[in-house]
Order: structure tokens, then sequence, then C-alpha cells
């Protein structure tokens, strides 16, 4: 099996009064129980505020490291969430990403980890 991590980018700020947070959490939960039940769980989790971010900037020379209050990247869309999936192949956690999109409306990144003798590559490249 090979594991993928999917990240979610949300825009900054709180939700907007009309989304229902409420039924998309349901909604992803659901999906995190299929991949529980297919054995593809690893993990995952929703990540704290932007201002609760600091970026650690560490020099290669040795010299003092930088810490910045904020995330790394000023953006609009920040890293808001993410799994942690094992699947046979590509296509089964591409589905789970593209579900996941589906449940919260965000944008979704799917990247698989480098394992020994890869690169970490989508299938086909």
């Amino acid at each position: 099996m090979k594991t993928y991590l999917i990240t979610l980018y949300s825009p900054p700020g709180p939700p907007p009064a009309e989304v229902d947070l409420g039924a998309i959490m349901a909604e992803v939960e659901k999906l995190n129980s299929d991949i529980r039940a297919a054995g593809g769980w690893v993990f995952a989790g929703g990540l704290g505020d932007l201002d609760a971010a600091t970026t650690v900037r560490t020099p290669r020379d040795g010299s003092e490291q930088l810490l910045t209050d904020g995330p790394f990247l000023e953006a609009k869309e920040h890293l808001g969430g993410l799994s942690i999936v094992r699947a046979e192949d590509y296509d089964v956690a591409l589905d789970w990403a593209r579900r996941i999109g589906r449940a919260t409306g965000l944008a979704i990144e799917i990247r698989p980890f480098v394992d020994e003798g890869d690169r970490g590559q989508r299938p086909g490249d």
C-alpha cells in the first residue's frame, strides 16, 4: 500500500454564515468512516487559525533562526486540514480526495509520500 497526503485549503476567517458546518462535518466523518472500513485510515485533523501559526526559518549556515508570526506564505487560501491515507492504488486515494472536496467545497491537494525507489510521482509520470 502507498501512503498519500490529502490537504484541504481554506480561505481566511470563519466560515460564512450560510455554510452549514455541522452538515459538512457529518459528511466528512462519514467519509472518514468509509476510509477506516477500507483499511486506509492513518490520520486526519483540522488546523488552528492562522494567528496560531509561527514560521521558523533556519539558515543552513547555522546562524540564528528567524521566527515569524503567521503562516509561511501570504495567500488567499491556507492549509486548513489534512488526512493521511493508505491505498492500494492512486485512483482510490484520488476518489477519497474528490469526496472531501465535494463535502467541503474547498480546494483539495493529494500527494503521495516518497517511498524508497520512487520520487513520489503520480502514476504515469
